[in-house]
């Protein structure tokens, strides 16, 4: 895992989207036990009560569980993540189509100039 952060957001909140990108993309796989807080912690080079945080907004998010005595787990509900896979690249989309039409362009301008960057893969 590589966590990279900006200084314009807290960092729990951008260890959260990390972690929850790596959930949703199936780099953690639903039911794959998560590493310590501690290890987490270290990885990200962050205070592990910072982590704690992250991880706890996760679990409210209902990605991750805690199982008291074992640690905590990517939920094993495979539809859920797909489900929340969807509502973030629908985010992103939308997102992308706003900034590329307050550049002036229309969806038809858009679409072509995405055409043309697949032909250049």
């Amino acid at each position: 895992m590589n966590f990279t952060f900006a200084n314009d957001r807290p960092i729990y909140l951008q260890l959260v989207e990390q972690l929850e990108l790596y959930i949703i993309s199936g780099q953690f796989s639903p039911g794959d036990r998560l590493p310590s807080v501690r290890d987490l912690a270290a990885q990200a080079q962050v205070n592990p009560n910072t982590m704690q945080k992250a991880l706890q907004e996760l679990e409210d998010k209902r990605l991750i569980i805690t199982e008291r005595t074992n640690g905590k787990f990517v939920t094993d509900d495979a539809k859920f993540i797909t489900k929340q896979r969807t509502k973030l690249a629908t985010t992103k989309i939308q997102k992308f189509l706003t900034e590329m039409q307050e550049l002036g362009l229309s969806h038809a301008d858009i679409i072509s100039h995405l055409e043309t960057l697949k032909r250049k893969d």
